[in-house]
């Protein structure tokens, strides 16, 4: 627009700008029209930046949009550290419950005459938590001892999620407890031929922290050395996870005190543990000679930013996640680079896409007793290069095909078609929607992926075993010629980017699901494969999505969720609202996380939009942590409701007592209200419209007339200091 370009001016023609700084990710200037490479003048990028040098400081863990900042906007990357991570942990209720829980295993064997009481608190308490819908219960279970046990599990799997523990400050090093929670994180799956430090620590007292944490709800007893060293009551999985968390953190805290000396491992291990362990002391030898020295390098991020400024080189470096064993991305500071495009899928995100697609078919047998025929997924640039392909290679998986790779330059040469009778299932048919950057820097994925449909299509097989053959004889059929049928790539027009959901969200212009069907059919309803290249293909689309049974995303790391970015709600959930508008039915919603590439896990998305709100949307040591953080920390808390609202909106998936306790402890709790009262009185005001605009719509379908009198009052006081303020 004419502001928008003439901001721009002003800075360089008016205040003289010999640089601009775009501070995180991300702008909007690199994804504005234009080619997609070699921009000119007439490319919005160039008109509005021209040739003036561009600084971005961006997250290390999000190589994609980093590389489009590089691509179309000529920006020297100065990536920055991932926030500071911690365990979910318990509150509230859920604090409450898991004290009854201890209590429950305790008089079982001690006074069981006391059980019939504390099973009526445990149902009362599980009740008020809404945790029965969690757990899919109406009554009471007669087989109370079983279900205790389901229900310690799903605790130990909330309160052990890493959530963010607050948000990274340029330049700083996290100290004290934030530091060592981080570095936790960071060993939580191991790196190369180190262990992770808690797995590790398991291993010392004969336990296996893998299963332990899996079943978080089955019964067990402590080793007797882990019990002496680490007191606590213990009675299922859940509690030893917590006991080995307690020494992981202990050793973290002894090595600090020691300086972070690698020589005091050994001795470090032996003095907290009481045992001397091979694995234990190497995972912290790794930490202390490794990741503690990486870590400590953090303020070179300020150092190699103003270097930059002042015709400095900024060195380069790799990017992706450090919780996924990635330490090598360390430290930060650095122009970072992402992929060799050729080399994906690699060999090892083709096990784990394999085991994706497994564990997506398998839970779909479970719950409906047969294959299902299209699969819809959605595929970011940015997880292909932080995965290096694991989406792709999932893709590859369902169709039966396996990459081929070059053996020196382990570069991906073709494709080899797996035996039905290796395979062992039916070919699923599968419908891909791609983004903007995908499409622009994976053009031989794009083509990898074509081949496979066009090649598995063509093979002379039974159809009930092969349902993309299946699908491109019935369209041929019905008139479509060859490529017509074997279309199944499908993004965003040439030069343009995102699903335009965002905007429509944003305005609060559409009524149902056609609104948002239409829009994300006209956004995305443009072919790519071999002679196609961004081609209007609005039919196609519409007739591969009345096909889809179910629509996955795919989630690679525990830095961010669901409920952190629209790209979520716009690409899967539109995906979600897009079949129900075409077909009357909602498809299957699924989640697959890979965050532990080694332990991938398919859910649903009902499912982990609950451990997402429970681990950190409505967990108060994520909203004290934004607290202090100031008018940023508000707008996060504003940003997570308008996810929220957007996956609800496509996918119909935030219950009304999500948005009651999100009401509760964004709006209607003093401490925070006056919080953003403070810092940020707009955040405050665009919660509390977000949420009375649910409950105008009937998202929020029965609210709580005390909660929302209350809130409208709230909004009301608000707009009256706003209003004030001028």
């Amino acid at each position: 627009t004419h502001h928008y370009l003439a901001a721009y001016w002003w800075l360089l023609e008016e205040f003289g700008a010999d640089a601009v700084v775009h501070l995180g990710k991300h702008g909007t200037l690199e994804w504005l029209p234009g080619k997609s490479l070699g921009l000119s003048p007439g490319c919005a990028p160039d008109a509005a930046l021209r040739d003036v040098p561009l600084f971005y400081p961006f997250v290390v863990n999000d190589p994609g949009e980093g590389t489009q900042a590089k691509r179309r906007a000529h920006a020297t990357v100065v990536d920055h550290l991932i926030p500071p991570m911690t365990r979910a942990d318990t509150y509230d209720d859920l604090a409450k419950l898991e004290q009854l829980l201890d209590e429950y295993y305790q008089v079982e064997t001690l006074d069981p005459s006391k059980l019939p009481a504390i099973r009526v608190q445990i149902w009362e308490t599980l009740r008020d938590a809404e945790l029965h819908r969690d757990l899919g219960v109406e009554e009471q279970p007669e087989e109370f001892g079983d279900f205790l046990n389901h229900v310690d599990g799903y605790l130990c799997e909330i309160k052990d999620l890493p959530i963010r523990g607050g948000l990274h400050v340029l330049g700083e090093t996290p100290e004290g407890e934030p530091f060592r929670h981080l570095l936790a994180a960071i060993l939580r799956i191991g790196s190369g031929q180190t262990s992770g430090l808690r797995r590790a620590v398991g291993s010392a007292y004969g336990l296996d922290e893998r299963s332990l944490a899996e079943d978080g709800g089955v019964r067990a007893e402590a080793p007797v050395a882990l019990a002496w060293r680490f007191p606590g009551v213990v009675a299922t999985a859940s509690d030893l996870i917590d006991r080995l968390e307690e020494a992981q953190q202990t050793l973290l805290l002894e090595m600090e005190e020691r300086g972070w000396d690698v020589e005091a491992a050994g001795s470090v291990c032996e003095e907290i543990l009481g045992v001397s362990d091979a694995g234990v002391e190497r995972s912290l030898r790794f930490a202390a000679g490794e990741v503690v020295p990486r870590l400590g390098r953090t303020p070179e991020e300020m150092k190699n930013l103003l270097g930059g400024l002042g015709g400095g080189y900024v060195p380069a470096g790799p990017s992706g996640s450090p919780t996924r064993g990635l330490v090598n991305v360390l430290p930060t500071g650095r122009n970072f680079y992402s992929v060799d495009p050729k080399a994906l899928p690699s060999a090892l995100s083709w096990e784990v896409g394999r085991g994706l697609a497994d564990d997506l078919l398998r839970r779909y047998l479970e719950e409906e007793g047969r294959y299902p025929e299209t699969v819809g997924i959605v595929v970011w640039g940015t997880a292909a290069m932080r995965t290096q392909g694991d989406d792709v290679a999932e893709i590859l998986a369902l169709l039966g095909v396996r990459p081929v790779w070059n053996e020196e330059s382990r570069r991906v040469t073709g494709l080899g078609v797996i035996p039905l009778e290796e395979l062992g299932r039916p070919r699923i048919d599968v419908t891909v929607r791609i983004s903007g950057f995908f499409r622009d820097a994976f053009p031989n994925l794009i083509s990898l992926m074509d081949d496979a449909f066009t090649t598995v299509a063509d093979l002379d097989e039974p159809e009930d075993m092969n349902f993309v053959k299946k699908h491109a004889d019935e369209e041929k059929q019905n008139g479509a010629d060859g490529r017509r049928s074997t279309t199944r790539i499908f993004g965003s027009k040439p030069g343009a980017y995102g699903a335009g959901l965002l905007p429509l969200m944003d305005a609060r212009n559409w009524r149902d699901d056609a609104d948002l069907a239409e829009v994300y059919a006209v956004w995305g309803g443009y072919a790519y494969g071999k002679g196609l290249d961004g081609v209007e293909a609005r039919g196609a689309m519409e007739d591969n999505l009345r096909r889809t049974e179910v629509a996955v995303k795919n989630v690679d790391n525990r830095e961010h969720d669901l409920f952190d970015s629209d790209d979520y709600f716009q690409y899967h959930g539109g995906m979600i609202a897009a079949v129900r508008a075409l077909t009357g039915r909602d498809p299957k919603a699924f989640i697959g996380d890979s965050a532990d590439p080694s332990r991938v896990k398919t859910r649903t998305l009902s499912e982990e939009a609950r451990r997402v709100f429970r681990s950190r949307v409505a967990n108060p040591k994520w909203i004290e942590a934004m607290q202090r953080h100031g008018y940023k920390g508000a707008f996060e808390l504003s940003a997570t409701v308008d996810y929220l609202f957007g996956y609800d909106a496509t996918a119909n998936v935030v219950e009304d007592w999500m948005y009651r306790d999100v009401t509760r402890k964004y709006v209607l709790d003093e401490g925070v209200r006056d919080f953003m009262q403070q810092s940020n009185p707009w955040a405050l005001r665009a919660i509390s419209e977000r949420l009375l605009e649910a409950a105008e719509r009937g998202l929020w379908s029965e609210p709580d007339p005390e909660v929302l009198q209350a809130l409208k009052a709230a909004y009301l006081e608000n707009e009256g200091m706003l209003e004030e303020r001028g």
